[in-house]
Parts: structure tokens; sequence; C-alpha cells
């Protein structure tokens, strides 16, 4: 019976080491359980050698994919229509322990083009047998009985799919019907003529060449205008990007000049977020603090809101957390507090309280007078109850630079402190010292500054600061809305959530 199989096309299956060949049966040896294939093909590629032999133990899975007929005279090694002629990886036979032959794989290299395989008419039945055991002369026999008694069983070219079926299983397939007629799936997706298939390579840049993207945009985008729809991949169309404190939700729109002085001011400011603050000349801003003060803002509620927010941007300065850490007790940070005997001055000494109350080194440097203001003395009382030093010459400054410098030196009206020796020596220690500085309150620009400063805090509303005041920042003393109104400003809070903020120049 296994003699009657000679000249089937079939596919044999070894497994993932060896691969798949396909070829007509040539020789099946029932004594030593072999099968020959002749003009075989490994993966799709013909092999370098006329025929294949294969041991039953190295079978894994054979599918019959084509039996020739009773009128059919080719012979075992005619392949004229199923002949593949695709360069690549080649195999040959070589004599295994056992007498047989075993496969040997041998890479070969080919740039001659190759005629591309052509398609045997499909059939109506297809026959797959996975042999899971070695082949015997019964096993072979039973299965070449069933083959040749199956009912209308005609040649069938069969895909070479390789979906699981039970072992020594026959499964008939059957195409669908249409319009009464019988047609193969097969025929349905590779119908179409293989010699209609150009030998010549597809020339990707050039059919790339012939599409126009930004004709095909400009349409979409003119009929999506049309249309009123909105389009995702215009080329043109950015996304619109959000801080994370900005609101994604359609609101009223944002006024930004939300402060308005009664006099034109003569510099602006505006803040992080885009709202203008006009500057006030030192007369509006003195009636601003003496009418908050007929209210109940008392000059010690002002000081100490002044101490508490010039602490918060000295001690953001000096590092914050990074810093003033418990950990870094060794590290502690050096302010050198430079202060004159008048309303400034005790601005600065409530704010080296501040500071020294958050373990910061302080050294607060004030010259003697036979007379003190009263602020100054109440601010004087509670900064000695703190771990800070107090020097009133300059000679106890240290020699080496400190973290900060704070000046509260200069005063708006007493310009004769100016030609003091103190004075002049301090200033001069400052400029020696090179620690950055940072001012408290300073005078507006026509009065000439001693210490030149990187930063500047301004109270309430900003003086027209000139270039020596440095980065000018604004920080909120608690004045009232409506105080402001009754000195004519028409004020709105510019500070948010926060208490100290910085001011750009407009």
């Amino acid at each position: 019976m296994a003699t009657d199989w000679l000249g089937s096309i079939v596919s044999i299956n070894c497994g993932e080491s060896l691969g798949v060949y396909q070829g007509r049966v040539s020789a099946v040896d029932q004594v030593s359980q072999t099968i020959s294939l002749t003009r075989p093909f490994h993966n799709g590629v013909k092999c370098l050698v006329p025929e294949v032999t294969f041991r039953a133990g190295d079978i894994t899975e054979l599918k019959i994919l084509e039996i020739p007929g009773p009128g059919d005279n080719r012979q075992c090694g005619d392949l004229q229509q199923t002949e593949m002629g695709i360069p690549g990886v080649g195999c040959q036979v070589g004599p295994s322990q056992n007498g047989t032959g075993k496969v040997l794989k041998k890479p070969i290299s080919s740039s001659a083009p190759q005629n591309i395989p052509r398609r045997m008419d499909m059939k109506n039945q297809d026959i797959i047998i996975s042999p899971q055991q070695p082949c015997s002369k019964s096993y072979m026999d039973r299965h070449m009985e069933t083959l040749t008694q199956s009912k209308g069983f005609r040649r069938r070219h069969n895909s070479w799919s390789s979906s699981s079926r039970h072992p020594n299983q026959v499964t008939p397939k059957k195409s669908g019907l249409k319009n009464g007629q019988m047609k193969s799936k097969d025929d349905e997706c590779f119908g179409d003529d293989i010699d209609e298939i150009p030998d010549t390579d597809f020339d990707f840049e050039g059919n790339l060449a012939l599409f126009d993207k930004a004709a095909v945009f400009e349409e979409i985008e003119t009929y999506e205008r049309r249309s009123g729809t909105r389009s995702r991949g215009t080329p043109n169309e950015k996304p619109a990007r959000y801080r994370h404190d900005e609101n994604i939700l359609e609101s009223e729109p944002i006024v930004y000049r939300r402060i308005v002085v009664p006099q034109n001011a003569n510099k602006e400011f505006c803040t992080d977020s885009g709202l203008v603050v006009p500057s006030v000349s030192y007369e509006l801003h003195k009636k601003l603090l003496s009418v908050a003060e007929k209210h109940g803002l008392t000059l010690e509620r002002r000081l100490e809101m002044t101490g508490v927010c010039a602490s918060q941007m000295a001690l953001s300065l000096l590092g914050g957390p990074n810093r003033l850490n418990p950990k870094n007790v060794h590290q502690r940070p050096t302010v050198a507090l430079l202060c004159g005997p008048h309303v400034k001055g005790a601005q600065g000494i409530s704010c080296g309280r501040h500071l020294s109350n958050h373990d910061v080194h302080v050294i607060l440097f004030l010259p003697n007078f036979v007379k003190m203001l009263e602020s100054i003395t109440n601010e004087l009382n509670l900064f000695s109850k703190t771990q800070g030093q107090q020097v009133s010459s300059v000679k106890d400054l240290p020699d080496t630079p400190v973290d900060l410098v704070i000046n509260c030196l200069d005063c708006h009206e007493n310009a004769f402190l100016r030609d003091q020796p103190w004075y002049k020596a301090v200033v001069d220690w400052a400029n020696q010292n090179r620690a950055p500085v940072l001012s408290i309150d300073p005078p507006i620009n026509e009065m000439e500054q001693g210490i030149d400063a990187k930063w500047s805090l301004a109270l309430g509303l900003p003086l027209p600061l000139g270039e020596r005041a440095g980065r000018v920042y604004l920080c909120d003393i608690g004045i009232p809305q409506k105080v402001f109104q009754e000195v004519g400003i028409n004020y709105h809070s510019p500070f948010g959530c926060k208490f100290v903020i910085p001011l750009h120049s407009t």
C-alpha cells in the first residue's frame, strides 16, 4: 500500500530544529522506517541536493498536498508546477549513524532573480496526517486505505497552514456554497494569476513622492472649516498647554490692571501672573500708612508684620528647608543685620528676632545713641531675649563673609545720617564683605544709597526704586482695602495665596 503514494507531493514537519520540508515522494522503506523526497524544499527554499531521506522518529507532522491520479504519468522527480525558485538556505544530506540520510543546513547566497512559484489548482478536500509515533507498516497502510476510500477524493493543493489537529486524524475541509457553486476560500484570497506580478522591485520612494501631504491636509482643513468640525491632526494646530496653576475651564477675562493710583505712576511693575502693580510716591505712601494707623493698624502691628514677611524672605534666600534642617546644626547660617536709629531700623530688629527664633545666627549692628525711639527700645528688649548678638562698633562685625546682609541703615527723612562716621564705616564693611544684600523698605531713587542691594523688599505698594535696589519684592503688611480707597487708590490684592511676591519691571 505504501508504494501507491509514490509521486505524491507531501509536506513533512520535523519540528523546530529541522523545520518543514516539501517535495514529491520518491521512496518509502517500511523496513527501515524511512521516506524519501525528491527535489525537496526546506522552509520554502529549494535544497541543493536532489533527494532527502527522513526517519520516522524525526517526523512530527505529515501533510499530503497532492495525490497523482490514475492518468497522471508524471515522474517522481517532476515538479514543474510546484517548483519554487527562491534563493536562500540550501540543505545537504549526509550519512547518519544508522545509515539513513541526515538533514544538514548550509547557507548559500544568490543575487540572481528567480521565478515566482506557480500555484496549483485548489481542489475540494484537505487531508492532513500527523503521525506522533514511528511509522509502522500497519500505520502507513491504514491511512493509505482511508485516503483511497474517501468519497469524491481528488488531487488537492493544500495551503501550508500549521493548524493543530488531533494525531492520526483525517480531516476533510469543505468550502462554503455561494450561488450554488463551490468556491474555495484559498481561491478567494489567492485567486489572482501570479504571472501578472511584475519581476521588478516596487519603487517605494517614487510612489511616496506622488503623495502631496500639504495639498491633502489643506483639503481636510478646508472641509473642516466649512463643516464646522475640529481637526485632530492638522499640522499647523498646536494643542493648548496649561501650567499647573492655570484653570482649563473658561471663565471671565482677566483684568490685568486692577490697581489704579490717583496720579500717574513714575514706574510700573508686574507680577508673575501679569498683574500690573503701579508705584506710588513717598508722600502718598506716607499718607496711606497714616490713614491705616488711624483705623487701628498701629506701628507695632506694622513692625511685626514687616518683620515676619522680611524673615520669611530671608529664610528662603538662605536655603529654606535644605539649609535650615535640624540635622544641619553645624551649618547654621549667619546674618549681619545693619540698622539705624529710626523706624526702618526697628523693622530690621523685628526681622532679626524672627530669624534668631529659627536658629539663624544673627549679628545686629545698632549705633549708640543717648535717646532711642520707643519702637526701637521695645524691639531691642524682645531681641535681647533671643540668642542673637548685638554690637555697636564696626570692629565687632565678622571679618569673614556672612551668608546674608540685611540693610536697614537708610531712612526717607533723616539724610544727615549718611554723614556720620559710623554710617560710612558700616557701608565700607558691607561692600568689602562680598555677601548678598537684602534692603528692607529702601528709599526712593532720588536719594543715593551707599550699599548696592541684590534684593529689595517694598511694603504695601512699591516706591519708584532705582537700579541699585536690585530685584524688587512686595510684601503684604495687612492694610485693608477700604483704607486704600480712602486715600484714592482703587486696590485689588495682587498677592493671591502668598504674603511676599516678586515684581518685574515693565
